[in-house]
């Protein structure tokens, strides 16, 4: 049976595609959808962007096929129409009726009661407003197109229990084959298990030569040493120069940044392969902002970009050659660039090691525009907790970085590693599993 779908303004600015993405049913966008957007349009955001590109999707189908109002045919077999309710101010009491949401609300009602054969669904990504829907008797869903639950995203890990023999041979011939009937994802860590723990041992399942391949020996990255397998696995992926995009999840403290660095800074001063590192982050604050900062756009930016500076600082400081480095010597040179994601649109950056920190505020369209970017030559590492989002526009199951994590699977050039082990400190460490 086919169905109604009334879309909320969230959903077509977070994806202005969505009307295409319900297949051979009716798409109802209310009037007061329209109103909403228009809103939005002179904002330089990605919001502004997208409701930009809605008003010209919806004017592009009214001029080819003819009025929303009537409804239009989509090329996916499905049908469009623009909605106005039949009643407004009608809603239980106490709802305020001159409330957009309220007003999208009872054109849901409305478009139930015109079509009791069809199921009607209010597609909202607001939570509250998926609550008031199921009171009133509207099936609410949330728009699950570019979602991806943190539940599910792959650890980048998998333990597999073999024979002692088996272990024997791995480090004999520097490779094994997968056991029979087993498959895994490109890049995909692997902690061999023998009869004891004493017996096991680690490696990477490298989908070019189907077969499981020790990792690179790492002992010291700028004076950073690996202290668990989690963060081994990071190296080995950070450091191989065929892996193009490195995700790394894990909550405040695995390390995340400070391997990223460490493995940049490697590559790019002490080996060459580079010809900069460049390092940024969304511009986005944690709690109340504090309103304009004075000063030029360097002194404007520090605030914001402290932390990367910070994790810099260390490295060069633990670096063995730390005689002949200094951060503003590098950063004067060139070889270090630190800047926001606000001028990165339009670039191109070709053999360079991107680190973009704190990448769970990005949203999808966002990151994508980061790895559209990079030019030959160019690895990208995005770090971040899904858990710890600032950004009021996504969540932990559509921002940039998980949507990325999952989106890239299944490509060679790809790799991902969960951390969940606190490194930074005790104390850290307790506060990030108990508060």
């Amino acid at each position: 049976m086919k169905k109604n779908y009334v879309l909320d303004t969230n959903v077509l600015l977070h994806d202005p595609q969505a009307i295409f993405r319900f297949e051979d049913n009716t798409v109802f966008i209310p009037i007061f959808v329209i109103e909403e957007v228009d809103q939005f349009k002179r904002e330089g955001s990605e919001r502004g962007r997208n409701a930009r590109t809605v008003s010209r999707l919806l004017d592009g189908l009214r001029e080819r096929n003819g009025s929303l109002a009537d409804g239009v045919p989509l090329d996916n077999g499905g049908f469009l129409r623009v909605v106005l309710p039949q009643t407004r101010g009608n809603l239980a009491v106490a709802l305020d009726p001159t409330n957009a949401d309220h007003a999208i609300l009872q054109t849901a009602i409305d478009v139930q009661k015109s079509f009791p054969d069809h199921r009607t669904v209010l597609v909202t990504m607001d939570t509250n407003l998926r609550i008031r829907a199921d009171a009133l008797g509207v099936t609410p869903e949330n728009y699950e197109s570019q979602r991806v639950q943190i539940d599910q995203l792959d650890t980048g890990a998998v333990e597999i229990t073999v024979s002692d023999e088996t272990i024997d041979t791995f480090y004999e011939k520097h490779e094994l084959p997968l056991p029979p009937g087993m498959t895994l994802n490109p890049n995909v860590f692997v902690q061999l298990r023998g009869s004891s723990d004493a017996h096991g041992g680690l490696g990477r399942w490298d989908a070019s030569r189907q077969r499981i391949m020790p990792l690179r020996s790492v002992s010291d990255v700028m004076g950073i040493r690996p202290r668990n397998r989690e963060q081994t696995f990071a190296l080995d992926l950070l450091l191989d120069e065929n892996i193009k995009l490195v995700t790394l999840v894990g909550k405040a403290g695995t390390g995340k940044t400070l391997l990223a660095l460490a493995a940049a800074l490697k590559r790019t001063i002490d080996e060459g392969a580079y010809s900069r590192v460049l390092v940024s982050r969304p511009i986005i604050p944690l709690g109340r902002d504090i309103g304009f900062l004075p000063g030029s756009v360097d002194e404007k930016l520090n605030p914001w970009l402290q932390p990367i500076f910070d994790n810099l600082e260390l490295l060069i400081s633990a670096s063995s050659n730390k005689k002949n480095l200094s951060m503003h010597k590098l950063i004067q040179e060139g070889f270090i660039q630190v800047e926001p994601l606000t001028y990165i649109r339009g670039r191109s950056l070709p053999h360079q090691f991107l680190v973009v920190d704190e990448a769970q505020n990005l949203t999808p369209h966002e990151v994508k525009t980061i790895i559209t970017r990079s030019g030959e030559g160019t690895k990208v590492v995005l770090t971040g907790d899904p858990y710890q989002i600032d950004n009021p526009y996504v969540d932990s199951a559509s921002n940039g970085l998980t949507i990325v994590t999952d989106r890239f699977k299944q490509e060679k050039v790809a790799g991902h590693v969960v951390l969940s082990r606190g490194e930074r400190s005790e104390l850290a460490e307790l506060a990030s599993n108990l508060l």
